[in-house]
């Protein structure tokens, strides 16, 4: 299978919706969970060029690193600590325009400038977080933030519905 995400649409939520539109398909079915979030996080980078995606899994009490795309990151991450952290703790998408101005950030690197986390969230328990890294100020709105619920919407429907 070959999919290409790249977009030529300009408007973002025109290039979420093409992106939903392509992206169900991709993971369809599929139940391995590193499979999947590694495919998803090799789509969004390439259909968005973000400067680094990818996934935390809460694991023995804290978030682990998962599937990424771009440049080397965190290992581990405490509940509550960070973007990502909060993220968890709180069960809710942190949109944040400048990491330099939000308490307690962890700099995996010194390049990432603004960052959106959105919490897996299946059976009312955080099982994972997206995180989305921009190496520009205030590169997340609205926008992402509705879109990027709706694509782990759709990994939580798919890899963490009962059987």
């Amino acid at each position: 299978m070959e999919a290409s995400f790249k977009s030529t649409l300009t408007d973002k939520r025109q290039r979420y919706v093409q992106f939903l539109e392509q992206f169900a398909p991709l993971i369809e079915g599929e139940k391995n969970e590193i499979s999947v979030l590694a495919n998803t996080s090799a789509a969004l980078k390439e259909a968005f060029g973000f400067f680094w995606v990818g996934f935390y899994l809460v694991h023995e009490g804290e978030l682990h690193l998962g599937p990424f795309q771009g440049s080397v990151a965190c290992y581990r991450i405490k509940k509550g600590r960070g973007v990502c952290g909060t993220a968890w703790a709180e069960a809710r998408t942190q949109v944040v325009p400048d990491v330099d101005q939000f308490p307690g950030h962890i700099a995996c690197s010194s390049l990432s400038r603004s960052e959106i986390v959105v919490p897996m969230i299946a059976n009312g328990e955080v099982r994972g977080v997206l995180d989305i890294d921009s190496d520009q100020l205030a590169t997340f709105d609205e926008t992402d933030r509705e879109y990027l619920e709706k694509v782990v919407d759709l990994l939580v429907k798919t890899l963490y519905k009962p059987a």
